[in-house]
This record gives structure tokens, sequence and C-alpha cells, in this order.
């Protein structure tokens, strides 16, 4: 799993660098970061470095491509359904919520046993769902996860995967799933692509082929 820090956004390139794609459209099927400083100093204390974790998935009914895609069902379940119950099976997640600013969403995630939060129809995107999501929560968490709320075929490993890459990385605040570059995805701006070090650590992401002659 690709790994940012501070000083992941380097310019420097070379020959050991690997070229890779982001699972999804924009930020993948999921993304985790980590929260605050403080995280590193209890591991010290506790041995039990970013151990608390949620997992967050942001579902709008107002799509413009695709109006009510979360409650479009999918062999007799709505897609958030499915999401969520994957997301369920996610080993290293202590609670998983749906964040969304729609009662028909909200009522239908509570039926099937979801936890949910209801948030302000302003926000411009799913992180900033998720955000407003964390602050309504009022509890402390080490790490959040952002579950893209169209996913009901994410793998639970995938996401173990990137909360595993915060917890062994103490200088990390961010994690994203990757795949390899395929032929036929190199030119497609729809897929990220990103560059990563020997560590596995993220140089840089990219919408257009890297290197890209402008």
């Amino acid at each position: 799993m690709p790994i940012c820090d501070s000083s992941s956004y380097s310019s420097s390139s070379s020959s050991s660098t690997k070229i890779w794609i982001l699972h999804s459209l924009a930020v993948g099927v999921a993304a985790a970061v980590a929260i605050g400083t403080h995280a590193y100093l209890f591991y010290r204390r506790s041995g039990k470095f970013r151990s608390r974790v949620v997992g967050i998935i942001p579902a709008r009914f107002a799509s413009s491509r695709f109006e009510g895609k979360p409650l479009v069902h999918i062999l007799g379940k709505p897609m958030i359904q499915r999401t969520w119950e994957r997301a369920k099976m996610a080993k290293s997640l202590d609670h998983v919520v749906v964040a969304t600013d729609d009662d028909k969403i909200a009522e239908c995630c509570r039926g099937f046993g979801a936890d949910v939060v209801m948030t302000s129809e302003s926000c411009r995107n799913g992180t900033e769902r998720c955000n407003e999501a964390l602050q309504k929560l009022g509890k402390q968490y080490d790490v959040v996860v952002n579950i893209q709320g169209d996913e009901p075929l994410i793998e639970p490993e995938i996401i173990d995967g990137i909360v595993e890459a915060l917890q062994t990385a103490p200088d990390a605040v961010f994690s994203t799933a990757v795949t390899s570059l395929k032929a036929e995805d190199a030119f497609d701006p729809n897929r990220v692509k990103c560059v990563v070090d020997n560590n596995d650590y993220a140089i840089y992401f990219s919408r257009g082929l890297i290197p890209y002659n402008k």
C-alpha cells in the first residue's frame, strides 16, 4: 500500500520508482487518514499505535450522473447495504457508519442495521461529509477510513491493508489503495496514476500518463 507523509511529494524521480493506478475514479475505493500527532505518544505508552479506527461511508442521493445510486438494488439488496456489509467484514474497523444528507438513504440504512450520521447538504464531496460525520460522532479515533459508497464489491482486505499501512508507519498521515497500471488505462484521465518509491511511499499523483509531455 502506498503511504504518504510530508516528504512524499518530492519532485525528484529515479529509475527505482514505479507507476500504479488508483482502484477507483478519483480517490480509490478506500482511503485512510491518521488523526493528530498524539497517536505515536499513545503508542509509546500503551504499545497500541493508531488502534482506534472508524470506517465512514459517505452517501448522497442527489447525483448529477446517477441520482439515487446508493438505493439501487443489486440482487435484492441496495448498493449501500452491500457496501456496508463488506466494510463490516474488515477486521481493522472498530465502528462503521454511513454519512448522508438524505432521509431516504438514512431510513434505508437504519432498516438493515447500520449506524447513520446525518450531514449537511452543503458538503462538496465525500471527504467533507466524512469530516462532518467524524465531528458529530464525538469519539476519539486515530484513523478514519473513507469508504466509497458505490463499492458493493470492495474487498475487506483492502480496508485492512490501508489501515495497517498507517499503523506500521509513524511518519505517514494518509494511505490509499492502488493496483498495477494496465496498458488500456494509461491514457484514461478517469484513472488516477500514482508513482511510488521502493518503500511504497507516494511521490505524486496524476490523471495523465507519468511522465507527461505538456
